[in-house]
C-alpha cells in the first residue's frame, strides 16, 4: 500500500514538473515569436530579394546640390593646418545639417590642402560632400536606389549605424530562443507525432546535401 502511494506521489510530482516546464516553454516560445514576427517577415522577404538581386533592377536617383558657406563659416574651414582626418567645426556641421537635412555630428572628414571630403554611405544608397577650403563652395551628391535596396541593406546591416547593429544582435538572440524552445516543445510532443524527428532530420539534411552536391 505504501509503495503504491509513493509511486502515485512520484508520478504526480513528475506530471507537475512536466506541466511546469511545458508552461514555461510555451510562454518563452510565444513571447520570442511575437518579438521576432515582423523581423522574420522582413528578413524572409529580403532573403528572396537578395537571392534574386540580378533579376530585380533598381533605377538609381541622383540628386546634386551646390551651396556656398557663409563668410563667417568659411574662415573656420580655411587655415594653414592640414589634418588627414577630423570632424567638421560644430557651426559648419550645424549649417550643413540645416541646409541639406544631414546628420554630420561625429562624422569624420578627409582634410587636404584644397578641400574637405566626407563620405556619407547609407542603406539603399550613397552620398558624399566636399567643401572647397578656399572658396567655401559645398558640393553634395545623394544617390538613392529605392526601397528594395534600402531593405536589402538593412538585412545585411550595411551602413545602418550602431542602433541597428544592436537590434540585429537582439533579434538574433530572440530567434535562437524561439527556435530552441520550439525544438524542446517538439521533443515533448514527439511521442504523439511520429513524423516529428523525420521532418527535423529533413530540415537538417536538405541544406547539407544541397551544399555538398551543388556548391563548389
Amino acid at each position: 500500500m505504501d509503495q503504491a502511494v509513493t509511486t502515485a506521489a512520484g508520478r504526480k510530482r513528475e506530471q507537475s514538473r512536466r506541466a511546469f516546464w511545458m508552461k514555461q516553454l510555451h510562454q518563452w516560445h510565444w513571447i520570442s515569436s511575437a518579438l521576432c514576427l515582423i523581423g522574420m517577415l522582413l528578413f524572409a522577404v529580403t532573403g528572396i530579394t537578395l537571392n534574386h538581386a540580378r533579376q530585380i533592377e533598381s533605377q538609381a536617383q541622383v540628386t546634386h546640390r551646390t551651396l556656398e558657406l557663409p563668410a563667417d563659416l568659411q574662415a573656420q574651414v580655411r587655415g594653414e593646418d592640414v589634418r588627414k582626418a577630423a570632424a567638421l567645426p560644430a557651426a559648419v556641421g550645424a549649417w550643413l545639417d540645416a541646409q541639406l537635412s544631414l546628420r554630420l555630428e561625429g562624422r569624420t572628414g578627409e582634410w587636404s590642402a584644397d578641400e574637405i571630403y566626407l563620405s556619407l554611405p547609407r542603406p539603399g544608397g550613397d552620398a558624399w560632400l566636399s567643401i572647397d577650403r578656399a572658396s567655401g563652395e559645398v558640393e553634395y551628391e545623394l544617390t538613392r536606389r529605392g526601397w528594395i535596396a534600402y531593405l536589402n541593406d538593412l538585412h545585411k546591416g550595411r551602413n545602418a549605424g550602431v542602433a541597428w547593429s544592436w537590434f540585429l544582435d537582439l533579434f538574433a538572440v530572440a530567434c535562437l530562443v524561439f527556435a530552441l524552445t520550439g525544438l524542446l516543445l517538439l521533443k515533448l510532443h514527439s511521442a504523439r507525432r511520429a513524423m516529428t524527428w523525420p521532418l527535423v532530420a529533413l530540415g537538417l539534411l536538405l541544406p547539407l546535401l544541397l551544399a555538398l552536391i551543388f556548391i563548389h
